[in-house]
């Protein structure tokens, strides 16, 4: 027997879910249709997730090349109580490279600075490292078995 789920605690749990990671994993395509599956550091910023990617990185290429991706935040298998229903939450996400040297791409290298540490002063600096604002379109959670839900709009 099914009960009616609560949304808003759905959409809660689908939101603060990425809060319990600091990487997120990434769906690209190059411009002729080859995918790359990657990972990658990540900041929350104003609800956009922000990468910071090396030019040599296939997938930054992509990113440039199609502005579009795809972000998964999935549990973790050692804590999940099944491996066929592991929470997750999948994002398809326009991609928009954020020009060196603003007051934004600024503040939002300072909060990579905050939360990884020293290894920041060392990549931040390279020219050939670009920053992407992911920004979430649609997307489904799933909270386990016969738990899926499709997310939509402005947050969500």
């Amino acid at each position: 027997m099914f009960t009616n789920p609560d949304l808003e605690a759905v959409q809660q749990a689908a939101v603060s879910f990425p809060s319990r990671f600091q990487t997120l994993y990434l769906a690209t395509v190059s411009d002729q249709g080859v995918p790359e599956a990657s990972y990658a550091p990540y900041v929350l910023n104003e609800g956009k997730f922000f990468v910071y990617l090396s030019g040599l990185a296939k997938h930054a290429g992509n990113l440039k090349a199609t502005g579009r991706a795809s972000v998964l935040f999935i549990e973790e298998e050692s804590s999940a109580k099944h491996l066929f229903g592991r929470e997750r939450l999948t994002l398809a996400c326009k991609a928009v490279e954020q020009e060196r040297g603003t007051p934004r791409f600024e503040a939002v290298l300072d909060l990579f600075d905050q939360r990884f540490g020293k290894f920041m002063q060392v990549i931040r600096p390279l020219q050939d490292f670009s920053l992407f604002e992911l920004s979430s379109e649609r997307g489904s959670y799933v909270a386990g078995f016969a738990k899926a839900y499709t997310l939509s709009g402005q947050d969500l």
